[in-house]
């Protein structure tokens, strides 16, 4: 009895449940830190100002956390061909048209396809600041996969909220598996090398140890 109760004691130790919790919402936080800081500035740069505007602009917190910007997929309200007509005008007199054009200010259907692959870059880029947290917050290897891809499932869950769809985009699905694949391998591989130079022990040679033992019991003699 006491044998098992031990057991349930050390399986179930809430300070580290709330330590790993911690630790989760420090990384996700970092990890949405370091994309507001790369990608707001990059769509600045390259892509199309035009488009932008009706997705909310670069500062947009969609361009983080809606999968459909990475995919490159509009995220207007409404059926795309239906807000395109819609915004469609022409005057008519006697049956004949006097004027016909598009609505200044109405978007016309067109998605910049440049926005995706400006944040597919940025979560490539972030994937080196990922790395770094994991190693000083985590610092164990064979912790290092559970982080990483309990990071993974939750952008996962809350971009699936902010959007109130699933990602459908393959596009989307091979960066988020090049991101987790880079950042679980290159981590784990720092956090080995780092153990390996602190827990290594340099010692001496035998044969230097032994000429050692025998000049101090030369010199007691």
């Amino acid at each position: 009895m006491a044998a098992s109760s031990r057991a349930s004691n050390a399986s179930w130790d809430p300070i580290l449940i709330i330590s790993q919790a911690c630790s989760i919402i420090s990384i996700q936080t970092l990890h949405y830190l370091t994309l507001s800081v790369l990608i707001p500035p990059l769509l600045s740069i390259f892509a199309e100002a035009g488009a932008l505007v009706f997705e909310g602009g670069a500062t947009n917190v969609g361009m983080i956390m809606d999968w459909r910007e990475m995919a490159g997929r509009p995220t207007v309200r409404g059926m795309q061909g239906e807000d395109r007509w819609d915004a469609y005008y022409g005057a008519w007199s006697g049956g004949k048209q006097l004027g016909s054009g598009w609505e200044e200010g109405r978007w016309d259907g067109w998605t910049d396809p440049m926005r995706g692959w400006v944040i597919a870059f940025s979560w490539m880029i972030a994937s080196f600041a990922d790395i770094y947290y994991l190693c000083i917050l985590i610092r164990r290897p064979r912790f290092i996969l559970d982080f990483a891809l309990t990071l993974a499932f939750s952008h996962l869950v809350l971009t699936t909220y902010y959007s109130a769809s699933i990602p459908t985009s393959l596009f989307f699905w091979f960066v988020i598996f090049a991101w987790s694949a880079s950042t679980v391998i290159i981590a784990e591989q720092l956090c080995v090398k780092r153990e390996m130079a602190e827990g290594l022990v340099i010692s001496p040679p035998r044969d230097e140890a032994d000429d050692l033992e025998m000049g101090e019991l030369l010199r007691r003699d």
